[in-house]
Protein backbone atom coordinates (compact mmCIF):
# COMPACT_ATOMS: atom_id res chain seq x y z
CA UNK A 1 0.00 0.00 0.00
CA UNK A 2 1.31 3.73 -0.62
CA UNK A 3 0.73 6.30 2.17
CA UNK A 4 1.06 10.58 2.53
CA UNK A 5 0.50 12.99 4.61
CA UNK A 6 -2.84 14.33 5.11
CA UNK A 7 -3.24 16.82 2.35
CA UNK A 8 -2.34 20.78 2.21
CA UNK A 9 -5.58 22.93 3.38
CA UNK A 10 -5.59 26.29 1.91
CA UNK A 11 -7.90 29.11 2.61
CA UNK A 12 -8.00 32.72 3.18
CA UNK A 13 -8.00 33.92 6.75
CA UNK A 14 -11.65 34.65 8.60
CA UNK A 15 -11.50 37.12 11.22
CA UNK A 16 -13.11 34.15 13.67
CA UNK A 17 -10.08 32.12 13.05
CA UNK A 18 -8.07 30.92 15.93
CA UNK A 19 -4.12 32.18 16.35
CA UNK A 20 -1.78 30.65 14.24
CA UNK A 21 1.16 28.78 15.21
CA UNK A 22 3.10 30.11 13.02
CA UNK A 23 3.05 33.44 10.84
CA UNK A 24 5.33 34.08 7.59
CA UNK A 25 6.09 37.50 6.76
CA UNK A 26 8.30 38.89 3.47
CA UNK A 27 11.18 40.57 4.48
CA UNK A 28 12.53 42.52 1.61
CA UNK A 29 16.03 45.12 1.35
CA UNK A 30 14.03 47.54 3.49
CA UNK A 31 12.45 45.73 6.02
CA UNK A 32 9.64 43.19 6.88
CA UNK A 33 6.88 43.77 4.32
CA UNK A 34 3.45 44.36 5.13
CA UNK A 35 3.95 43.39 8.86
CA UNK A 36 1.21 42.65 11.27
CA UNK A 37 -0.10 44.91 14.24
CA UNK A 38 0.83 43.28 17.52
CA UNK A 39 4.03 41.52 15.21
CA UNK A 40 7.01 41.46 17.51
CA UNK A 41 8.66 44.20 16.11
CA UNK A 42 11.92 44.49 18.02
CA UNK A 43 12.70 40.81 18.07
CA UNK A 44 12.39 40.55 14.02
CA UNK A 45 14.65 43.85 13.59
CA UNK A 46 17.40 41.78 15.93
CA UNK A 47 16.98 38.72 13.15
CA UNK A 48 17.79 41.37 10.39
CA UNK A 49 20.17 43.34 12.30
CA UNK A 50 22.58 39.99 13.57
CA UNK A 51 22.29 38.39 9.94
CA UNK A 52 20.04 35.65 10.64
CA UNK A 53 17.46 36.77 8.66
CA UNK A 54 18.42 38.34 4.88
CA UNK A 55 16.14 40.00 1.87
CA UNK A 56 18.00 37.17 -0.09
CA UNK A 57 15.55 35.27 -1.97
CA UNK A 58 14.19 32.04 0.13
CA UNK A 59 16.70 32.74 2.88
CA UNK A 60 14.28 31.95 6.12
CA UNK A 61 14.69 32.71 9.69
CA UNK A 62 12.34 32.94 12.85
CA UNK A 63 11.74 34.01 16.43
CA UNK A 64 8.99 33.65 19.13
CA UNK A 65 6.95 35.99 20.35
CA UNK A 66 5.74 36.13 24.11
CA UNK A 67 2.86 33.71 23.49
CA UNK A 68 5.13 31.09 21.64
CA UNK A 69 4.33 31.67 18.25
CA UNK A 70 7.06 31.89 15.28
CA UNK A 71 7.35 34.30 13.75
CA UNK A 72 9.44 33.47 10.38
CA UNK A 73 10.87 36.20 8.25
CA UNK A 74 11.03 35.21 4.68
CA UNK A 75 13.74 36.69 2.02
CA UNK A 76 11.64 37.85 -0.71
CA UNK A 77 15.08 38.91 -3.06
CA UNK A 78 16.00 42.16 -4.36
CA UNK A 79 14.60 42.30 -7.61
CA UNK A 80 12.07 45.07 -8.27
CA UNK A 81 9.37 44.93 -9.53
CA UNK A 82 9.06 41.61 -7.49
CA UNK A 83 7.64 38.69 -9.64
CA UNK A 84 5.10 36.01 -8.60
CA UNK A 85 8.02 33.30 -8.91
CA UNK A 86 10.07 35.31 -5.96
CA UNK A 87 7.02 34.96 -4.10
CA UNK A 88 6.30 31.69 -4.27
CA UNK A 89 10.21 30.83 -3.94
CA UNK A 90 10.31 32.93 -0.85
CA UNK A 91 6.18 31.60 0.66
CA UNK A 92 7.30 27.93 -0.27
CA UNK A 93 10.72 28.20 1.20
CA UNK A 94 9.33 29.55 4.37
CA UNK A 95 6.05 26.94 4.75
CA UNK A 96 9.12 23.94 4.39
CA UNK A 97 10.32 25.46 7.13
CA UNK A 98 7.01 26.12 9.13
CA UNK A 99 6.59 22.06 8.56
CA UNK A 100 9.66 21.41 9.67
CA UNK A 101 8.94 23.94 13.35
CA UNK A 102 5.75 21.37 13.58
CA UNK A 103 3.80 24.44 13.33
CA UNK A 104 -0.14 23.14 12.89
CA UNK A 105 -1.38 26.33 11.47
CA UNK A 106 0.81 28.65 9.65
CA UNK A 107 -0.72 32.43 8.34
CA UNK A 108 1.24 33.64 5.14
CA UNK A 109 0.93 37.23 4.89
CA UNK A 110 1.01 38.82 1.76
CA UNK A 111 3.51 41.18 0.74
CA UNK A 112 0.95 42.60 -2.52
CA UNK A 113 -3.00 41.04 -2.66
CA UNK A 114 -1.79 40.47 -6.72
CA UNK A 115 0.20 37.51 -5.67
CA UNK A 116 -2.68 35.73 -3.58
CA UNK A 117 -3.35 33.14 -6.33
CA UNK A 118 0.50 32.52 -7.21
CA UNK A 119 0.96 32.04 -2.91
CA UNK A 120 -1.91 30.08 -2.21
CA UNK A 121 -1.28 27.08 -5.46
CA UNK A 122 2.52 26.99 -4.12
CA UNK A 123 1.60 26.78 -0.32
CA UNK A 124 -0.42 23.64 -1.57
CA UNK A 125 2.62 22.69 -3.44
CA UNK A 126 4.94 23.18 -1.06
CA UNK A 127 3.79 20.89 1.69
CA UNK A 128 3.07 18.09 -0.41
CA UNK A 129 4.92 15.52 0.93
CA UNK A 130 5.46 12.06 -1.63
CA UNK A 131 3.95 8.96 -0.77
CA UNK A 132 5.99 5.83 0.13
CA UNK A 133 5.18 2.07 -0.58
CA UNK A 134 4.77 0.60 3.35
CA UNK A 135 4.41 -3.11 3.54
CA UNK A 136 2.87 -4.92 6.81
CA UNK A 137 2.01 -2.20 9.76
CA UNK A 138 4.10 -3.70 12.25
CA UNK A 139 7.03 -3.25 10.13
CA UNK A 140 8.61 0.22 11.60
CA UNK A 141 11.70 1.12 9.58
CA UNK A 142 12.83 3.15 12.65
CA UNK A 143 12.65 6.43 10.99
CA UNK A 144 11.32 9.59 13.56
CA UNK A 145 7.78 10.64 12.97
CA UNK A 146 7.36 13.03 10.08
CA UNK A 147 5.99 16.49 11.38
CA UNK A 148 2.00 16.49 10.35
CA UNK A 149 0.86 18.51 7.29
CA UNK A 150 -0.04 22.44 8.54
CA UNK A 151 -3.21 24.23 7.97
CA UNK A 152 -2.43 27.79 5.87
CA UNK A 153 -4.37 30.50 6.03
CA UNK A 154 -3.52 33.65 3.57
CA UNK A 155 -3.79 37.26 4.76
CA UNK A 156 -3.70 40.26 3.34
CA UNK A 157 -0.47 42.62 3.67
CA UNK A 158 -0.87 43.45 7.98
CA UNK A 159 -2.38 40.65 8.37
CA UNK A 160 -6.08 41.16 8.02
CA UNK A 161 -8.29 39.30 6.07
CA UNK A 162 -8.52 39.64 2.56
CA UNK A 163 -10.83 41.38 -0.08
CA UNK A 164 -13.10 39.51 -2.33
CA UNK A 165 -11.27 39.40 -5.06
CA UNK A 166 -8.42 38.18 -3.10
CA UNK A 167 -9.82 35.76 -0.88
CA UNK A 168 -11.06 34.37 -4.89
CA UNK A 169 -7.77 34.52 -5.77
CA UNK A 170 -6.97 32.79 -2.80
CA UNK A 171 -9.67 29.82 -3.13
CA UNK A 172 -8.70 29.26 -6.89
CA UNK A 173 -4.62 29.06 -6.42
CA UNK A 174 -5.14 26.37 -4.08
CA UNK A 175 -7.29 24.41 -6.50
CA UNK A 176 -4.25 24.68 -9.24
CA UNK A 177 -2.15 23.49 -6.59
CA UNK A 178 -4.15 20.43 -5.10
CA UNK A 179 -4.29 19.06 -9.02
CA UNK A 180 -0.70 19.56 -9.38
CA UNK A 181 -0.33 17.33 -6.09
CA UNK A 182 -2.76 14.97 -7.50
CA UNK A 183 -0.52 14.87 -10.50
CA UNK A 184 2.56 14.32 -7.97
CA UNK A 185 0.78 11.77 -6.47
CA UNK A 186 0.40 9.61 -9.66
CA UNK A 187 3.95 10.32 -10.72
CA UNK A 188 5.75 8.76 -7.46
CA UNK A 189 3.48 5.52 -8.05
CA UNK A 190 5.75 2.95 -9.00
CA UNK A 191 5.22 1.82 -12.06
CA UNK A 192 4.34 -2.13 -11.03
CA UNK A 193 1.50 -0.20 -8.84
CA UNK A 194 0.51 2.71 -11.82
CA UNK A 195 0.10 0.49 -14.64
CA UNK A 196 -1.45 1.54 -17.57
CA UNK A 197 -4.75 0.06 -16.94
CA UNK A 198 -4.52 1.65 -12.79
CA UNK A 199 -3.68 4.84 -14.55
CA UNK A 200 -7.42 4.54 -16.78
CA UNK A 201 -8.99 3.38 -13.37
CA UNK A 202 -7.62 6.71 -11.36
CA UNK A 203 -8.81 8.65 -14.38
CA UNK A 204 -12.26 7.58 -14.71
CA UNK A 205 -12.32 7.83 -10.31
CA UNK A 206 -11.45 11.81 -11.15
CA UNK A 207 -14.71 11.93 -13.52
CA UNK A 208 -16.64 10.48 -11.10
CA UNK A 209 -14.96 13.22 -8.40
CA UNK A 210 -15.34 15.89 -10.22
CA UNK A 211 -18.32 17.94 -11.47
CA UNK A 212 -18.77 18.95 -15.29
CA UNK A 213 -15.78 16.31 -16.29
CA UNK A 214 -16.67 13.18 -18.12
CA UNK A 215 -13.58 10.55 -18.71
CA UNK A 216 -13.66 7.20 -20.71
CA UNK A 217 -11.44 4.77 -21.56
CA UNK A 218 -10.81 1.95 -23.77
CA UNK A 219 -8.28 -0.60 -22.58
CA UNK A 220 -5.95 -3.23 -24.86
CA UNK A 221 -4.18 -3.50 -28.08
CA UNK A 222 -7.39 -4.55 -29.89
CA UNK A 223 -9.79 -1.00 -29.18
CA UNK A 224 -6.22 0.71 -30.54
CA UNK A 225 -6.25 -1.87 -33.58
CA UNK A 226 -9.81 -0.88 -34.29
CA UNK A 227 -8.93 2.85 -33.83
CA UNK A 228 -5.93 2.64 -36.80
CA UNK A 229 -4.03 3.64 -33.92
CA UNK A 230 -0.65 1.65 -35.20
CA UNK A 231 1.98 3.41 -33.60
CA UNK A 232 0.70 3.87 -30.17
CA UNK A 233 -0.40 0.67 -30.53
CA UNK A 234 3.37 -0.70 -31.44
CA UNK A 235 5.00 0.66 -28.22
CA UNK A 236 2.62 -1.60 -26.53
CA UNK A 237 3.88 -4.68 -28.20
CA UNK A 238 6.23 -5.66 -25.71
CA UNK A 239 4.76 -5.12 -22.62
CA UNK A 240 2.03 -8.11 -21.07
CA UNK A 241 -0.23 -4.93 -19.86
CA UNK A 242 -2.58 -4.14 -21.44
CA UNK A 243 -2.27 0.16 -23.29
CA UNK A 244 -5.04 2.38 -22.37
CA UNK A 245 -6.94 5.48 -24.41
CA UNK A 246 -8.26 7.48 -22.00
CA UNK A 247 -10.24 10.84 -23.11
CA UNK A 248 -11.55 13.28 -20.79
CA UNK A 249 -13.99 15.81 -21.51
CA UNK A 250 -15.26 19.21 -19.78
CA UNK A 251 -17.62 22.48 -21.52
CA UNK A 252 -17.74 24.28 -19.45
CA UNK A 253 -20.61 27.29 -18.54
CA UNK A 254 -20.83 29.89 -21.28
CA UNK A 255 -17.80 28.63 -23.42
CA UNK A 256 -17.97 30.09 -26.86
CA UNK A 257 -14.21 30.05 -28.01
CA UNK A 258 -11.80 27.24 -29.99
CA UNK A 259 -11.95 23.75 -28.27
CA UNK A 260 -8.52 23.06 -26.84
CA UNK A 261 -7.06 19.86 -27.12
CA UNK A 262 -4.58 18.41 -24.86
CA UNK A 263 -2.59 15.19 -25.43
CA UNK A 264 -0.65 13.85 -22.57
CA UNK A 265 2.28 11.14 -22.86
CA UNK A 266 1.76 8.43 -20.50
CA UNK A 267 4.44 6.07 -20.37
CA UNK A 268 4.06 4.23 -17.10
CA UNK A 269 7.31 2.49 -17.84
CA UNK A 270 10.24 2.96 -20.57
CA UNK A 271 12.96 0.72 -20.56
CA UNK A 272 13.61 1.78 -24.34
CA UNK A 273 12.77 -1.38 -25.91
CA UNK A 274 15.94 -2.76 -28.10
CA UNK A 275 17.14 0.50 -28.42
CA UNK A 276 18.09 -0.39 -24.34
CA UNK A 277 19.00 2.02 -22.24
CA UNK A 278 21.73 2.02 -19.71
CA UNK A 279 20.27 0.29 -16.34
CA UNK A 280 20.88 3.64 -14.03
CA UNK A 281 18.27 5.78 -16.70
CA UNK A 282 15.84 3.45 -16.03
CA UNK A 283 15.54 3.73 -12.60
CA UNK A 284 13.48 6.98 -12.91
CA UNK A 285 11.36 6.09 -16.03
CA UNK A 286 8.04 5.43 -14.36
CA UNK A 287 8.07 9.20 -14.38
CA UNK A 288 8.08 9.04 -18.52
CA UNK A 289 4.27 8.76 -17.86
CA UNK A 290 4.27 13.04 -16.19
CA UNK A 291 2.84 14.27 -19.33
CA UNK A 292 -0.15 12.38 -19.05
CA UNK A 293 -0.56 13.29 -15.46
CA UNK A 294 0.02 17.05 -16.17
CA UNK A 295 -3.09 16.70 -18.41
CA UNK A 296 -5.13 14.67 -15.95
CA UNK A 297 -4.52 17.34 -13.59
CA UNK A 298 -4.97 20.64 -15.43
CA UNK A 299 -8.20 18.53 -17.11
CA UNK A 300 -9.15 18.28 -13.03
CA UNK A 301 -8.05 22.35 -12.00
CA UNK A 302 -10.15 23.47 -15.36
CA UNK A 303 -13.02 21.71 -14.10
CA UNK A 304 -13.12 22.67 -10.75
CA UNK A 305 -12.41 26.01 -11.89
CA UNK A 306 -15.40 25.71 -13.69
CA UNK A 307 -13.32 28.43 -16.75
CA UNK A 308 -15.77 29.29 -19.55
CA UNK A 309 -13.51 26.78 -21.79
CA UNK A 310 -14.37 23.73 -23.73
CA UNK A 311 -11.47 20.89 -23.53
CA UNK A 312 -11.33 17.58 -24.94
CA UNK A 313 -7.96 15.77 -23.47
CA UNK A 314 -6.39 12.60 -24.99
CA UNK A 315 -3.79 10.51 -22.94
CA UNK A 316 -2.19 7.63 -24.48
CA UNK A 317 -0.53 4.81 -21.67
CA UNK A 318 1.40 2.23 -22.28
CA UNK A 319 4.54 0.45 -21.06
CA UNK A 320 7.73 0.01 -23.62
CA UNK A 321 9.17 -3.16 -22.73
CA UNK A 322 10.61 -5.60 -24.12
CA UNK A 323 9.96 -9.10 -25.40
CA UNK A 324 9.39 -11.71 -29.01
CA UNK A 325 6.70 -9.49 -29.51
CA UNK A 326 8.01 -5.85 -28.79
CA UNK A 327 8.52 -3.08 -31.87
CA UNK A 328 11.80 -3.63 -33.77
CA UNK A 329 13.97 -1.07 -35.14
CA UNK A 330 13.73 -1.66 -38.89
CA UNK A 331 9.58 -2.64 -38.61
CA UNK A 332 7.53 -0.32 -40.23
CA UNK A 333 3.60 0.84 -38.73
CA UNK A 334 0.98 2.62 -39.98
CA UNK A 335 -0.77 5.83 -38.00
CA UNK A 336 -4.19 6.67 -37.63
CA UNK A 337 -4.05 9.53 -39.75
CA UNK A 338 -2.38 6.91 -42.92
CA UNK A 339 1.05 7.88 -42.21
CA UNK A 340 4.12 4.77 -42.44
CA UNK A 341 6.94 5.22 -39.92
CA UNK A 342 10.39 3.17 -39.73
CA UNK A 343 11.21 2.36 -36.34
CA UNK A 344 14.99 3.70 -36.27
CA UNK A 345 15.22 3.47 -32.62
CA UNK A 346 12.44 1.64 -29.94
CA UNK A 347 13.65 4.18 -27.49
CA UNK A 348 11.48 7.03 -29.31
CA UNK A 349 8.70 5.96 -28.89
CA UNK A 350 6.58 8.54 -26.58
CA UNK A 351 6.01 10.32 -30.10
CA UNK A 352 4.78 7.28 -31.68
CA UNK A 353 2.36 7.39 -28.82
CA UNK A 354 1.35 11.16 -28.96
CA UNK A 355 1.38 10.69 -33.14
CA UNK A 356 -1.73 8.50 -32.93
CA UNK A 357 -3.61 10.59 -29.75
CA UNK A 358 -2.86 14.08 -31.74
CA UNK A 359 -4.96 13.01 -34.73
CA UNK A 360 -7.71 11.63 -32.22
CA UNK A 361 -7.90 14.98 -30.44
CA UNK A 362 -8.04 16.40 -34.33
CA UNK A 363 -11.09 14.23 -34.83
CA UNK A 364 -12.22 15.04 -31.75
CA UNK A 365 -13.11 18.60 -33.09
CA UNK A 366 -9.66 20.16 -31.22
CA UNK A 367 -9.06 23.54 -32.48
CA UNK A 368 -6.10 24.45 -30.84
CA UNK A 369 -3.76 21.85 -29.48
CA UNK A 370 -0.68 21.66 -26.64
CA UNK A 371 1.01 17.86 -26.26
CA UNK A 372 3.42 17.54 -23.60
CA UNK A 373 5.63 14.48 -22.80
CA UNK A 374 8.78 13.54 -21.23
CA UNK A 375 10.23 13.20 -24.97
CA UNK A 376 13.60 13.97 -25.05
CA UNK A 377 17.48 14.01 -23.55
CA UNK A 378 18.03 16.63 -25.74
CA UNK A 379 15.69 19.25 -24.45
CA UNK A 380 17.58 18.62 -21.10
CA UNK A 381 20.82 19.14 -22.50
CA UNK A 382 19.52 22.39 -24.19
CA UNK A 383 17.34 24.20 -21.66
CA UNK A 384 17.98 22.27 -18.47
CA UNK A 385 15.92 22.63 -15.64
CA UNK A 386 14.86 26.25 -15.83
CA UNK A 387 12.73 25.91 -18.87
CA UNK A 388 10.74 23.49 -21.02
CA UNK A 389 11.16 23.22 -24.66
CA UNK A 390 8.59 24.83 -26.82
CA UNK A 391 7.89 24.28 -30.40
CA UNK A 392 5.10 24.36 -32.86
CA UNK A 393 3.08 26.46 -35.39
CA UNK A 394 1.38 29.65 -35.20
CA UNK A 395 3.33 32.15 -33.35
CA UNK A 396 0.16 33.92 -31.39
CA UNK A 397 -0.12 30.28 -30.01
CA UNK A 398 3.07 29.95 -29.24
CA UNK A 399 2.99 33.16 -27.48
CA UNK A 400 0.27 32.00 -25.43
CA UNK A 401 1.96 28.50 -24.03
CA UNK A 402 5.13 31.42 -23.40
CA UNK A 403 2.85 34.41 -21.44
CA UNK A 404 1.28 31.31 -19.59
CA UNK A 405 4.93 30.09 -18.76
CA UNK A 406 5.84 33.45 -17.19
CA UNK A 407 2.32 33.88 -15.46
CA UNK A 408 3.01 30.40 -13.82
CA UNK A 409 6.56 29.92 -13.36
CA UNK A 410 6.49 26.92 -15.84
CA UNK A 411 8.12 28.31 -18.36
CA UNK A 412 8.86 27.52 -21.46
CA UNK A 413 11.07 28.62 -24.69
CA UNK A 414 10.78 28.34 -28.54
CA UNK A 415 13.11 26.02 -30.17
CA UNK A 416 13.02 26.70 -33.92
CA UNK A 417 11.59 23.98 -35.86
CA UNK A 418 12.68 24.30 -39.73
CA UNK A 419 12.94 22.38 -43.18
CA UNK A 420 16.04 21.02 -42.26
CA UNK A 421 14.92 19.74 -38.95
CA UNK A 422 12.08 17.58 -41.47
CA UNK A 423 14.67 16.27 -43.53
CA UNK A 424 16.03 14.21 -40.86
CA UNK A 425 13.12 12.28 -40.51
CA UNK A 426 13.48 10.95 -44.32
CA UNK A 427 12.90 7.44 -44.53
CA UNK A 428 13.76 5.24 -47.42
CA UNK A 429 11.37 2.33 -45.75
CA UNK A 430 8.06 4.55 -44.99
CA UNK A 431 7.22 7.85 -45.61
CA UNK A 432 9.42 9.17 -42.14
CA UNK A 433 11.57 7.56 -39.83
CA UNK A 434 10.77 8.25 -36.18
CA UNK A 435 14.36 9.40 -35.24
CA UNK A 436 17.16 10.81 -37.42
CA UNK A 437 19.91 10.09 -34.88
CA UNK A 438 21.25 13.03 -32.36
CA UNK A 439 21.53 16.01 -34.41
CA UNK A 440 18.90 18.27 -33.37
CA UNK A 441 17.27 15.08 -31.21
CA UNK A 442 14.66 17.75 -29.21
CA UNK A 443 13.50 19.86 -32.38
CA UNK A 444 13.61 16.14 -34.21
CA UNK A 445 10.88 15.21 -31.99
CA UNK A 446 8.49 18.37 -32.53
CA UNK A 447 9.25 17.86 -36.46
CA UNK A 448 7.92 14.23 -35.82
CA UNK A 449 4.73 15.25 -34.23
CA UNK A 450 4.03 18.35 -37.03
CA UNK A 451 3.09 15.62 -39.59
CA UNK A 452 -0.32 14.45 -36.91
CA UNK A 453 -1.48 18.18 -36.37
CA UNK A 454 -3.32 18.78 -38.93
CA UNK A 455 -3.79 22.64 -39.54
CA UNK A 456 -4.69 23.91 -36.35
CA UNK A 457 -2.45 25.93 -34.10
CA UNK A 458 -0.01 23.56 -32.29
CA UNK A 459 2.30 23.78 -29.52
CA UNK A 460 4.40 21.02 -28.52
CA UNK A 461 5.76 21.33 -24.74
CA UNK A 462 9.25 18.83 -23.78
CA UNK A 463 9.41 18.36 -19.87
CA UNK A 464 11.96 15.84 -20.14
CA UNK A 465 14.41 17.53 -17.70
CA UNK A 466 10.80 18.91 -15.30
CA UNK A 467 9.66 15.59 -14.20
CA UNK A 468 11.21 15.35 -11.14
CA UNK A 469 13.76 16.87 -8.43
CA UNK A 470 13.48 20.14 -9.16
CA UNK A 471 15.46 22.77 -8.12
CA UNK A 472 12.87 24.95 -6.93
CA UNK A 473 12.77 26.50 -3.02
CA UNK A 474 9.06 25.23 -2.88
CA UNK A 475 10.01 21.81 -4.10
CA UNK A 476 11.53 18.54 -2.43
CA UNK A 477 13.10 15.93 -3.88
CA UNK A 478 10.48 13.77 -5.72
CA UNK A 479 7.77 14.52 -8.49
CA UNK A 480 7.12 18.16 -9.62
CA UNK A 481 3.90 17.89 -11.20
CA UNK A 482 5.27 20.03 -13.88
CA UNK A 483 2.70 21.18 -16.53
CA UNK A 484 -0.50 21.26 -14.54
CA UNK A 485 -0.34 25.41 -13.69
CA UNK A 486 0.95 25.70 -17.14
CA UNK A 487 -1.87 24.16 -19.03
CA UNK A 488 -4.36 25.58 -16.51
CA UNK A 489 -3.23 28.98 -17.49
CA UNK A 490 -3.24 28.12 -20.94
CA UNK A 491 -6.76 26.79 -20.67
CA UNK A 492 -7.93 30.39 -18.81
CA UNK A 493 -6.31 32.45 -21.84
CA UNK A 494 -8.57 30.45 -24.20
CA UNK A 495 -11.50 31.18 -22.34
CA UNK A 496 -11.01 34.55 -22.53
Amino acid sequence: MTDTAAPPTVQPVDPSSPAPDAIVVGLAADGPVGLPDGAPAAALARLVERGEARPRLGAVAHTHDEDGVRWILAGLGTREPRTDEDRRAAYGAALRHARGLRASTVRLVLDDPEGAGAVAAIAAVALHEPAKVRGRADADPGEPDEPATPAVQVAAPGGTAPDAATAAAVVAGATVGAAQNHARVLQQLPSNVLTPRALAGRALALGDEVEGLTVEVEIGIGALRRRGMGLFGAVSHGSTQPPALIVARYDGPGASGPLLGLVGKAVTHDTGGYSLKPPLSMRTMRFDMSGGAAVLGAMEAIARLRLPVRVVAVVGATENLVDGSAMKPDDVFVAKNGTSVEITNTDAEGRLVLADALTYALELGAERLVDIATLTGGVVTALGTSHGGLMGRDETWLGELRAAGEATGERVWALPLEDEHRELLKSRLADMTNSGGRVAHAIQGAAFLERFTGDVPWAHVDMAALSHDLPRKYLGKGPSGWGVRLLTETARRVAG
